[in-house]
């Protein structure tokens, strides 16, 4: 009998107080530097939806005011941005952009509509310049994305979707925007959802892990949803109640006196 019940209270103190790995990349070996060839990195691609800065200057002022003048584009509420600490943007964010069309054209002053979907920044570039041409002398384009966002949630300390001013954001990035994962979180395993030419992919990425900074998911494209699932521990604590807790920890209480009269 005494047995036993050691065995049991052994058990629950063993699955109670496992250490949990709560490291990034502890398997990184301790060097004093580690350098490697960046391979999985992505540049992104116009999508529909997305809203774009365009701005053309010239040496003409009226042409710089014909092609600068943007197009007016509803907008409800903000959206968070990491770099403010208001977390918000100004609403009228959008009312300085061209928004890509479902069928991947923006409505250019002069040129019409243009199609944009599927080029990344560098080749629309070029293509705006090259059409420009026959029409102002010199051209130079510019343009930038207005609502790169992806989405964080589950255990993390903000959850929100962030829009940034970069194509360039790696998970670690989105994390940090997010107050980084809570001691619950599950750096083992984190869900990436992407949609990408109409196909929703789902990876699941160890942040144990260093290989991970190879993974064509390590850097973000536009949209992206990152999802940090909650460990057992944290389903244990939800799931009880004051009253259970209590009822546990006054049964190892009284456990205990009975060990210490046994010995």
């Amino acid at each position: 009998m005494k047995s036993k019940l050691l065995a049991l209270i052994t058990l629950i103190c063993f699955t109670s107080c496992t250490p949990r790995n709560l490291a990034y990349f502890s398997d990184l070996q301790q060097q004093t530097e580690i350098a490697e060839e960046i391979k999985n990195s992505r540049i992104p691609k116009i999508q529909p939806d997305d809203i774009l800065s365009i701005t053309v200057t010239s040496i003409s002022p009226e042409a710089n005011a014909v092609f600068n003048r943007g197009e007016v584009t509803p907008t409800s509420g903000t959206i968070p941005n990491y770099n403010s600490a208001s977390n918000t943007l100004p609403s009228n964010l959008y009312r300085e952009g061209y928004l890509v069309n479902e069928d991947g054209y923006v409505n250019f002053p002069v040129l019409g509509k243009v199609k944009v979907a599927g080029l990344t920044k560098t080749e629309a570039t070029e293509m705006f310049t090259s059409e420009l041409n026959a029409h102002v002398k010199d051209p130079i384009v510019n343009i930038r994305h207005l609502n790169f966002k992806v989405t964080v949630v589950g255990e993390v300390n903000r959850p929100s979707t962030f829009t940034v001013p970069t194509q360039k954001l790696n998970i670690l990035e989105a994390l940090g925007m997010a107050g980084d994962m809570t001691a619950f979180g599950k750096r083992e395993n984190v869900l990436v959802i992407r949609e990408e030419n109409d196909v929703r992919k789902m990876v699941r990425l160890n942040l144990n892990n260093k290989e991970v900074l190879n993974s064509p998911y390590f850097y973000l494209q536009q949209n992206d949803v990152v999802y940090v699932e909650p460990d057992r521990m944290k389903e244990v604590q939800a799931s009880s109640n004051t009253r259970t807790l209590s009822i546990i920890a006054a049964a190892a209480s009284i456990a205990s006196i009975f060990i210490a009269r046994l010995f």
